[in-house]
């Protein structure tokens, strides 16, 4: 079998010096299509919300709103993917239905307050890139402290859907009228314990349910028996007035409520949570 020899004249050294330019110009033509990228991902129109969906304060400017998702107050530690306003976003049949609870709440002499409503998913996939980084223990302390972040997926206090995506879920709780300021969290400073008495804990003016909210432990599930007394009077008073809105509550977190009659049952969105999101909204 004849050996095939290297012709060594001068389309090989052409050749060669070829490859050389071609090792010195990729790593700037690889830079050059990265930045293109990202401009084109910049470039690239935000997605809208569908018609369906309304900012809340237009249809019931008396529900408090103590947005926590653009704050660092959360169990992440800084303002999260997709939360660009301290907004509260659903669809119109869960603000009107909100809306119903909210009336009948005053006229007992409580507001709902809502902590968290409509969730893009990119929002979702930080809490799952944060939940995977298990050097990220900042906000322990309050959030989960007996909680190991190894066990977060496994026990279900982190997913990669949320039905919050969908526009019908809202995180809430009651406020005794007339509503005291709570005063705002200083990043840095001490944490306690979320199970702490709520004199304790940090500051809600929200009525006493025995956590706070965002929770990760067992006495966040709506019924714990070891929460008794005026505790679970108030988690039973906040289910009752929202069932009787059409509400379901998630038994594993007395402040999760889904509409029992979802407008958006299999879709999972990823629109901002911004008022721009709402503008020229898709159909």
């Amino acid at each position: 079998m004849a050996i095939r020899r290297p012709f060594r004249g001068i389309g090989f050294a052409a050749a060669l010096f070829a490859a050389a330019s071609l090792l010195t110009v990729a790593p700037e033509a690889q830079a050059d299509a990265r930045t293109q990228a990202q401009a084109q991902t910049r470039a690239a129109p935000e997605p809208k919300a569908p018609e369906e969906f309304v900012a809340l304060r237009d249809v019931d400017k008396s529900i408090l709103q103590e947005i926590r998702y653009p704050t660092e107050h959360n169990f992440v530690g800084e303002p999260v993917d997709g939360y660009r306003q301290p907004l509260c976003i659903v669809t119109k049949d869960t603000a009107k239905a909100l809306h119903k609870a909210q009336v009948s709440f005053l006229k007992r002499g409580y507001s709902l307050k809502v902590y968290d409503c409509y969730r893009p998913q990119r929002a979702v996939d930080h809490f799952v890139a944060w939940a995977k980084d298990l050097d990220d223990q900042r906000m322990k302390d309050e959030f989960y402290p007996r909680v190991d972040k190894t066990r977060l997926f496994e026990d279900g206090y982190i997913a990669e859907k949320s039905g919050h995506s969908r526009g019908s879920t809202v995180d809430l709780t009651l406020v005794k009228l007339p509503a005291q300021p709570t005063r705002p969290y200083e990043p840095g400073e001490p944490l306690v314990p979320c199970f702490a008495p709520q004199e304790e804990r940090f500051p809600d003016n929200s009525i006493d349910m025995g956590t706070g909210f965002d929770c990760f432990d067992t006495l966040s599930h709506t019924l714990d028996p070891r929460v008794q007394g005026e505790q679970r009077e108030n988690r039973l008073r906040l289910k009752d007035g929202l069932e009787a809105a059409g509400f379901t509550n998630l038994p594993e977190e007395w402040w999760h409520f889904t509409l029992s009659d979802e407008t958006f049952p299999d879709s999972y969105f990823d629109f901002p949570v911004d008022r721009r999101s709402l503008e020229g909204k898709r159909k």
